[in-house]
């Protein structure tokens, strides 16, 4: 969607990009006084390699910035919903509510990846939806908006689109083991996952996987990668066991 950066910014361009900017806003339910920041937070360094004469600064600095905000910020809430809970505890369940791949799928749900500034080279090996830079984009507009509206629209921001619907979340991120753990409870029950298909050049592979219970099929999945098809195909039948799933049209 930002290929336009890559050649020299006219009027027309400025405005399309413009454009994408209010429709991001428009998403994460914030409208930011300095735009600039938002542009830093969306830019990955090898896209501000590429354009040097505008000396554009990369997201890894406001990266720094949310990272500490969200720590903050999840570490209250968590301190506050659960008062009996003993710190070991705390600290090993805020990790995984922040880890890269709790980040890289709040990222998924307001589709990140299509709004970042990447290089050439980043861009074409897939790097627009690379769990490590989508994640880093999240922390980096926690950072941005902490800097430009304060830690009340951080903390709100966070709250939505981090700390919300956590129970769904954590049963995604642990699909595979909490599967595992369900079926070792059936006597003599058999899982395991057949690679069904792959598509797409080598540097940008998407795989799909099928989960099985013995022989019955019990969940599908797509990733780029294998363990990420596997994770989804977990996740699948975990929602089918608890009654919750609904095939997408």
């Amino acid at each position: 969607a930002w290929g336009f950066f890559h050649e020299e910014i006219g009027v027309e361009n400025m405005r399309d990009m413009n454009e994408l900017l209010e429709e991001l806003q428009d998403k994460i339910g914030y409208r930011f006084q300095n735009t600039d920041l938002l542009k830093q937070a969306l830019t990955h360094s090898s896209f501000a390699n590429e354009q040097k004469i505008n000396k554009l600064k990369d997201y890894e600095r406001l990266e720094f910035l949310g990272d500490a905000v969200l720590e903050l910020v999840s570490s209250e809430f968590l301190f506050r919903e659960n008062p009996q809970m003993p710190e070991g505890q705390l600290t090993k369940l805020r990790a995984s509510m922040v880890c890269e791949p709790a980040l890289a799928y709040c990222a998924k749900d307001i589709d990140l990846g299509s709004y970042i500034l990447l290089g050439r080279g980043e861009e074409y090996t897939g790097g627009r939806y690379r769990s490590s830079i989508t994640s880093d984009v999240m922390e980096a507009i926690i950072g941005a908006i902490f800097l430009d509206g304060g830690i009340e629209n951080a903390k709100k921001h966070i709250y939505r689109f981090i700390l919300s619907d956590l129970e769904n979340k954590i049963l995604f991120l642990d699909s595979k083991t909490i599967l595992q753990e369900e079926i070792q409870k059936k006597k003599d029950a058999q899982l395991r996952y057949e690679l069904i298909g792959e598509s797409g050049p080598d540097h940008n592979k998407q795989f799909t996987v099928d989960a099985y219970l013995n022989d019955v099929l019990i969940g599908s999945g797509t990733g780029r990668t294998k363990k990420a098809a596997e994770q989804q195909a977990a996740y699948e039948a975990l929602l089918k066991m608890k009654g919750k799933y609904r095939k997408q049209s």
